[in-house]
């Protein structure tokens, strides 16, 4: 067998991959390590060294006095139904956009490419306003109705497979008796689960990790989501690091479970929708 050439660029390629690791791993090795020390162990020791004793009282504390529980069924309740909606309305609308042909089309889309260039925090003062208006406020469907916009980066997704889905099928459908509606559930959702995993993943770590939105519009603590349950320790606990590392690192570990088990779909999806 012939050994591969060990070359300088590989070797700071390797270099620059492994750099990247770390610093991706420290933080979250730093959170998890003092999640388990005493808040005097922590303040004397260094952030890496490791805990003289497992102090699994900082979890329950955290998961308890924080209201987790709380957090994760408004979270939960926010995050199916937004990412239904998004996940649906995206698909139809690239459907739309792909299959048929229309005067509005391309201004449509240039409308839609103007409104996602505009920072979101420039239209707060207008947004709150409306959903004021609609008597959302301090209502969980404030956030999920604020969700349930599709993005460019989407749609441009969905297109791609679209692409990739014959024509000829919507045809044969279409011959044999089938309305758009038909088609659109019977032929083309079913041919989208990859870029519908993939957008899953993706928009659904910005809802899961979203903290403006709920903080803004539902302050009643009953209608705290995992974010804001988060940062709730500001007050009571303040000073107590341990305490707030291991309400960390219960919001971390679902959502790094999940994208641990599907990371080769936000891979395949992405790579499918260049192609």
């Amino acid at each position: 067998m012939k050994m591969k050439k060990f070359t300088v660029s590989a070797f700071f390629k390797y270099l620059i991959l492994v750099i990247g690791a770390v610093i991706a791993i420290l933080p979250i090795l730093v959170v998890f390590i003092g999640s388990f020390k005493s808040n005097n162990e922590f303040l004397t020791s260094g952030v890496l060294s490791l805990p003289k004793h497992l102090d699994f009282s900082n979890y329950k504390t955290a998961f308890v006095n924080g209201q987790m529980l709380v957090g994760f069924k408004n979270t939960a309740i926010i995050f199916v139904i937004s990412m239904a909606g998004k996940l649906l309305l995206g698909s139809a609308f690239a459907y739309a956009i792909n299959r048929f042909d229309f005067k509005l089309k391309k201004p449509i889309m240039s409308l839609f490419m103007v409104a996602m260039l505009i920072p979101a925090i420039t239209s707060q003062v207008a947004t709150f306003q409306l959903i004021n208006s609609m008597g959302l406020f301090n209502k969980i469907w404030s956030v999920i109705i604020l969700n349930l916009g599709t993005d460019v980066v989407s749609i441009y997704i969905f297109m791609q497979y679209l692409n990739e889905i014959p024509v000829s099928l919507d045809e044969s459908a279409f011959l044999d008796g089938a309305n758009y509606f038909q088609i659109f559930g019977k032929i083309i959702l079913p041919n989208l689960k990859a870029p519908m995993v993939t957008i899953l993943i993706i928009s659904g770590v910005q809802i899961y990790n979203d903290f403006y939105n709920p903080f803004l519009y539902m302050p009643d603590p009953s209608l705290k989501v995992i974010s804001t349950a988060l940062f709730a320790f500001k007050g009571p606990y303040g000073t107590n690091w341990p305490v707030i590392l291991a309400g960390v690192v219960i919001v971390i570990l679902p959502i790094l479970i999940v994208f641990l088990a599907l990371q080769k779909y936000i891979y395949n999806g992405v790579v499918g929708s260049v192609k």
